[in-house]
């Protein structure tokens, strides 16, 4: 008898803010960047993708997702570099013990909810692809550590090699043409450094003008700047930054921080065709986190921008309400502040032309912090039927 059991596993997978940034490719087919990268993972309280994986003989159509809803394409090479490598590993488990379900020959069917706008510059795509293959190596029940996962996620999406781990995180390049030492490594557990607070403003929940990929490549292609960037800026960045991180100084991890955000912003602009990710919005809050610093008379706030306009805050818990204190005044009537938030008091008056930029193009925040990584639930959004559930 056919078996027609529906195998599933699920997981939830985390955002990470990169605070230095991971810029351009070296290879585009085994996604191999230019330059190491180092990444917070925010709590998944508050930014998360679930997955739920399943399989069956019984199931008619190939591989499919279905993402918030909608039925997403992973016919692309990348989805389907994930799968190929997660069904070679489980093909050997089941070459070793026959007597193991043979799920590797089986149709996935993967569904997937984000709790945060998709593609609108909040690393959406690292968060889906970290919970896949994730999901999907539970599934399987493969034994591979978060780093060896980080080798099969980077092949979907590079930053996504980022989300297996919790803390903080970096990605090294590696130097291999095969790729197989551009892996994910954990430079601190959340646990190390549990007070690093991050505030979204998300200035705007659309799809982004340039996707990340094609802009890379541009940038790769045509940026003097770039190749300063690469072999110059980033690595010293991280050096700096696994020392700020190991020590817990944020003096130092604000303004490599905000430097290495600048750096690759200027890389964009640099870039010809020029790219602007940021915008008069995104402006506005660089001079509003620089007015909170100046009137602190030291550095407790720290800007990143990734590939959109949305800017990420940095702060330390015992400064929150300096920080929020300066915007809570500015932006009471956006969604996401928590509760408690509106008391936060601040000696920061934003100046008048700051001030209404904001208010009128920031339309929601978002609260966060540093969090763990990938967490296995038995939350499923895949029946025991093999039909999505409904929500």
């Amino acid at each position: 008898m056919a078996d027609t059991k529906v195998y599933r596993a699920s997981t939830t997978a985390p955002v990470n803010i990169a605070v230095v940034k991971y810029w351009g490719k070296r290879d585009a087919k085994l996604n191999l960047p230019t330059n190491s990268s180092l990444s917070v993972t925010l709590s998944q309280a508050d930014l998360r993708t679930l997955t739920t994986a399943s399989c069956s003989a019984s199931y008619t159509e190939d591989d499919s997702l279905m993402l918030n809803g909608e039925l997403s394409d992973i016919s692309g090479a990348r989805a389907q570099a994930c799968f190929r490598e997660l069904r070679a590993r489980r093909a050997a488990l089941e070459a070793a013990d026959s007597a193991l379900p043979k799920l590797s020959a089986m149709p996935l069917k993967l569904v997937s909810e984000n709790n945060f706008p998709t593609a609108a510059g909040l690393a959406s795509s690292a968060a889906g692809f970290a919970a896949l293959v994730q999901a999907i190596a539970n599934l399987y029940e493969l034994a591979d550590s978060p780093a060896q996962l980080s080798l099969v996620a980077r092949q979907g999406s590079g930053s996504a090699c980022r989300s297996l781990f919790g803390g903080y995180v970096a990605w090294r390049m590696g130097d291999k043409a095969d790729g197989s030492d551009s892996v994910a490594d954990l430079v601190a557990p959340a646990s190390h450094w549990p007070n690093m607070k991050a505030l979204i403003l998300v200035v705007s929940a659309a799809k982004k003008g340039v996707s990340s990929s094609s802009g890379m490549q541009q940038t790769v292609a045509t940026s003097g700047l770039f190749q300063q960037r690469i072999t110059q800026i980033v690595p010293a960045n991280m050096k700096t930054m696994e020392e700020a991180i190991k020590a817990k100084d944020f003096a130092t991890f604000a303004e490599v921080t905000m430097r290495d955000s600048n750096s690759f912003h200027a890389c964009c602009a640099d870039t010809y065709p020029p790219i602007f990710y940021m915008n008069d919005v995104s402006r506005a809050a660089i001079r509003a986190v620089e007015s909170i610093n100046a009137e602190a008379g030291k550095t407790i706030a720290a800007y990143t921008f990734d590939a959109g306009p949305n800017c990420v805050v940095y702060y330390l818990q015992e400064d929150e309400s300096a920080i929020l204190g300066a915007f809570t005044g500015v932006l009471t009537g956006v969604s996401g502040w928590k509760e408690g938030s509106a008391a936060a008091k601040s000696s920061v008056k934003l100046e008048d032309g700051i001030a209404s930029t904001l208010r009128d193009g920031v339309s929601r925040v978002i609260m966060t912090g540093v969090g763990e990584g990938p967490l296995k639930t038995e939350e499923y959004l895949v029946g025991e039927d093999g039909q999505p559930v409904k929500r």
